[in-house]
């Protein structure tokens, strides 16, 4: 059995936001008793995350490290179409991912105590991302 859906969320700019329960809806609506959720992204800016939702110094701390690995408006990049974020959103996106996937059991992820999955916004201004989860099962 196969179940996809396809959902929307706009981000306030560069940051984590919470994706978690979006993507359990959709699994325990797929009826997979067991199986595998793929949640994938389908842009090039941003990236999807499983870590720590309890604490939010763990995201604020990830994006202090990816300011370090990609720093905005390095003169050495090339591409800056978009402006001094786009090169540095592009490799944050490389290095961080675009999917995730998870296990299911029970018709529920089987995510650990202090996990949660995020989309993470690489861009400085708002932005209308689209998700994608498939539930293979």
């Amino acid at each position: 059995m196969t179940h996809q859906q396809k959902f929307e969320i706009r981000t306030r700019g560069r940051g984590t936001t919470e994706i978690t329960a979006e993507v359990e809806r959709i699994v325990r609506a797929a009826g997979v008793a067991a199986g595998v959720a793929q949640v994938f992204v389908q842009h090039t800016s941003c990236s999807l995350m499983i870590t720590e939702n309890a604490d939010p110094a763990v995201r604020r701390d990830l994006e202090t490290l990816a300011r370090r690995w990609a720093p905005d408006a390095d003169p050495a990049y090339h591409h800056d179409t978009e402006g001094d974020d786009d090169m540095a959103a592009h490799a944050r996106s490389i290095l961080a991912g675009t999917s995730v996937s998870l296990p299911v059991s029970g018709g529920e992820l089987l995510l650990g105590t202090w996990q949660g999955i995020f989309l993470w916004e690489h861009r400085t201004g708002a932005q209308l991302r689209s998700v994608v989860v498939t539930v293979l099962g």
